[in-house]
């Protein structure tokens, strides 16, 4: 059963929460991808609540049910992400996220390093100030997206409004079709009805409002409030060197910089394939770190 909070933060903002899994577990709190908001898929809730993990989830501030906080950085982040484990009880906790949910687990772990016991990135994106690489090997939509953001919101939010209109129309087939067209070989051979469903209900929960997705692209293309220098917690990378949507080299670059990082750059692997194949194992390696 997934619970969902309106969670009122310290700043006034309400921030969309669901949780699942036992109450008594370790928590892990989960960062989605760009767009994206707080939907469970259910494979990840059958790996983390098979091995006793408290699963919560939200939306960024502007996704789904989260109040907008205009301007915000990559590391605004961690006090939203202390007040939801403030509110289930959890002193100390796990936390992940994939593709632009990766760089707000990595700041979540910078900025809490006394409660964070372990981080997870998955096909996470590089930081863009300074790295003229960023965009190599993206697809034509990436490119003109983030062209755009670095014009600013008024360029910006056009384009959103007409990629929204399509998400908001597809149904899972749709969604499988269209990513079938971006993706590598390993990936549309691990596009299920079931991971269509969760993608397809996770997109459109993610766009219901264009303020997540546009501050996520803004965020990403401005100075991201942290430096990976200040990261001192057991952190894991996972990247595929297939990923078509967050190219190899980004990993291949967070591997470098994160202090300390136990780095899995893996050959054959896709966005989607990774995350589907070894979810488990990127579980399992960061339960390790929960006190017994």
């Amino acid at each position: 059963m997934t619970e969902r909070i309106a969670l009122d933060l310290p700043d006034g903002r309400v921030l969309d929460v669901q949780v699942s899994g036992p109450a008594d577990g370790a928590l892990l709190i989960w960062h989605h991808g760009t767009p994206g908001c707080s939907y469970q898929g259910l494979e990840k809730q059958r790996a983390l609540h098979s091995r006793g993990v408290r699963y919560a989830s939200y939306s960024r501030a502007g996704a789904a049910g989260s109040t907008r906080n205009p301007g915000r950085s990559v590391a605004d982040v961690a006090a939203d992400m202390a007040a939801v484990a403030d509110h289930l009880g959890a002193e100390t906790f796990l936390t992940g996220g994939q593709s632009g949910g990766g760089p707000h687990a990595l700041a979540t772990g910078a900025d809490l390093p006394d409660r964070m016991l372990a981080v997870l990135a998955v096909c996470a994106v590089k930081p863009y100030a300074g790295q003229p690489d960023f965009l190599d090997g993206m697809g034509a939509d990436n490119i003109e997206e983030f062209g755009l953001a670095l014009q600013g919101e008024e360029e910006l939010l056009p384009f959103l409004q007409k990629e929204r209109a399509g998400i908001l129309e597809a149904d899972a087939e749709g969604v499988i079709r269209t990513l079938d067209n971006l993706l590598p070989d390993v990936d549309r051979a691990t596009l299920t009805s079931e991971l269509g469903e969760d993608i397809i209900r996770n997109l459109q929960g993610g766009v219901e409002e264009l303020y997540g997705w546009m501050d996520d692209d803004l965020a990403f293309t401005r100075d991201w409030g942290f430096a990976l220098d200040d990261i001192t917690v057991p952190t894991y990378l996972w990247q595929g060197s297939e990923d078509l949507m967050v190219p190899f080299h980004h990993g291949e670059w967070l591997a470098e910089h994160i202090p300390g990082v136990v780095a899995h750059l893996e050959p054959g692997e896709g966005h989607l394939s990774i995350q589907v194949r070894m979810f488990e194992r990127m579980v399992d390696e960061v339960l390790a770190h929960v006190p017994r």
